[in-house]
């Protein structure tokens, strides 16, 4: 298992220092810095701040995926998943939630929202060809490996 150190700083009395729930798990869960209950309308997003920055070591990326039980049970994920964080990024981190349920859900004070994944990243040099070598999938788009 690779480690490595993610400098926190706390902007908010309200903020929860990310933290793993299980020894294996990939996923640091994210809390919301919130005062009070926040109600997301079905078909809604809202931005709910986490009351903390990251200094991410160059290298790598953070990203803020759904928590699972929260999208099965209750439709709620992150519209954008996995949202990234750029290892320059020093600002307040928040979460974009977005409501595919068929009713309201309250976000409550503290509540578990999200997941912070901590990856590598790797640059790729663009190289300009003529051609690219075949393959048997070639150039079949969606759908096109199987059902």
């Amino acid at each position: 298992m690779l480690k490595v150190d993610v400098r926190f700083r706390s902007m908010s009395a309200l903020a929860t220092m990310p933290a793993y729930q299980s020894e294996h798990a990939a996923g640091m869960d994210l809390h919301a810095a919130i005062a009070a209950a926040l109600v997301i309308a079905p078909g809604a997003i809202e931005i709910v701040p986490l009351g903390f920055s990251v200094e991410i070591p160059r290298g790598y990326e953070g990203q803020v995926r759904p928590r699972s039980g929260l999208a099965t049970k209750h439709g709620i994920t992150v519209p954008n998943a996995p949202g990234t964080v750029d290892a320059d990024y020093r600002g307040e981190m928040k979460v974009a939630l977005i409501n595919l349920g068929r009713g309201p859900f309250t976000v409550e004070p503290s509540m578990r929202i999200a997941q912070l994944v901590i990856s590598p990243v790797a640059h790729a040099t663009m190289v300009v060809v003529e051609e690219l070598t075949t393959t048997a999938r070639g150039a079949g788009g969606f759908g096109s490996t199987g059902h």
